[in-house]
């Protein structure tokens, strides 16, 4: 097949993450099934218009918001004989595929954004604006998918398709896979008690939550805290100031973002993962963190409740509050038995994930979607 893939960003796009990380590895799987597949994003300066990675044809046109919706659609009705299926993947707003493209579609979603258009990243008060427009817009856009079939990746992103009218019979769950960059040899655990935070440095994320996390630690006891992920200078103006007036400045340090290889050596090194973000599709760096034996402590959120393991290979809070994670870690971290336990756990909850079993499933998928 010639499969045609739109997708807002690619996985060399700076603001790159786990669903495109995800996107790449199962079109790496199809082309080694002998398909051609061809990735049409957004445009990147400094990057070239085209490009093949992994033998993935990439083409970019358009700014990412909305620009390359459009220039997607042109690309297509001037292609369109040359493509048998197209996915279209959806990061808060999809490429709209039904209203032109009559060959059969695939859409792809981590998570449906739901509360999260509100925590966009965009100035007072277009950050607003834009956030209220597009809460209240999402549920009208999957009208135009409903007969649309679609591949997620937990059961807490079908259950949220579900609830805007998605039939349960069109979702297919595929498990994710989890690409380890093992340090060879695995280092050991930090002396101080180290907690770890990795992701995007945003509200979404809920960093606000982390850094008061931070210091109600800090006041438990001897601790050393790592924030890990690109932040923007206006973040990084405010986990200075936050730190200081909480009073954990001086055990905290930014890392900022780091290489495959460095990641997996600090999550190796951390003692706890807290993640407390708002919404998750699945939540990639809490198996990360457990390949590398560190439990994670995370809110009972979408997604994150689907990648934690509860009590085997972290915990889930009861409520979703800075201290509640903080009380959870500071006991964990004081009870031998218990975080022995959850390490082990991490380790053996984290070997059931793998892309070979996922490039699989996501194959027989789109075979069967073309012979439908």
């Amino acid at each position: 097949m010639n499969i045609l893939v739109f997708s807002w960003r690619d996985p060399k796009h700076p603001l790159a993450g786990g669903a495109e990380q995800v996107m790449h590895e199962h079109m790496k799987g199809w082309i080694r099934a002998g398909h051609n597949v061809t990735l049409f994003s957004s445009r990147v300066v400094g990057l070239p218009n085209t490009q093949t990675l992994d033998k993935v044809k990439i083409i970019r046109k358009g700014i990412q918001y909305l620009g390359v919706q459009l220039e997607g659609f042109l690309y297509y009705i001037k292609n369109r004989k040359k493509y048998d299926l197209v996915i279209d993947q959806f990061h808060g707003l999809p490429f709209f595929t039904p209203l032109y493209v009559k060959k059969p579609i695939l859409a792809v979603v981590q998570e449906v954004a739901g509360k999260v258009w509100l925590k966009n990243e965009f100035p007072f008060p277009f950050n607003f604006i834009l956030g209220l427009i597009g809460y209240l817009s999402e549920p009208f856009i999957f009208i135009f998918y409903k007969n649309i079939q679609f591949m997620t990746g937990s059961n807490s992103a079908k259950e949220s398709l579900v609830k805007v009218g998605i039939p349960a019979k069109n979702i297919t769950i595929i498990p994710h896979g989890v690409l380890v960059v093992r340090p060879k040899p695995i280092p050991k655990k930090e002396k101080t008690k180290t907690v770890i935070f990795l992701g995007a440095i945003s509200r979404d994320k809920g960093i606000e939550d982390v850094l008061l996390t931070f210091a109600s630690l800090n006041k438990m006891g001897n601790y050393k805290f790592w924030l890990v992920g690109r932040a923007s200078d206006m973040y990084l103006k405010s986990i200075k100031n936050t730190s200081e007036k909480l009073g954990f400045s001086k055990n905290l340090t930014y890392f900022g973002f780091v290489s495959q290889k460095e990641k997996f050596r600090l999550l190796a090194k951390a003692h706890v993962l807290i993640n407390p973000s708002l919404l998750e599709g699945w939540g990639l760096v809490n198996i990360e963190a457990n390949s590398m034996g560190t439990p994670v402590v995370a809110y009972k959120s979408a997604g994150l409740v689907d990648s934690v393991k509860n009590n085997i290979s972290g915990v889930i809070t009861k409520k979703n509050t800075p201290e509640d994670l903080a009380v959870i870690t500071d006991k964990i971290l004081n009870n031998k038995k218990k975080y022995k336990a959850l390490r082990e756990g991490a380790l053996i909850w984290s070997s059931r994930f793998n892309w070979k079993n996922s490039r699989k499933l996501s194959l027989a998928l789109i075979q069967k979607i073309i012979i439908k």
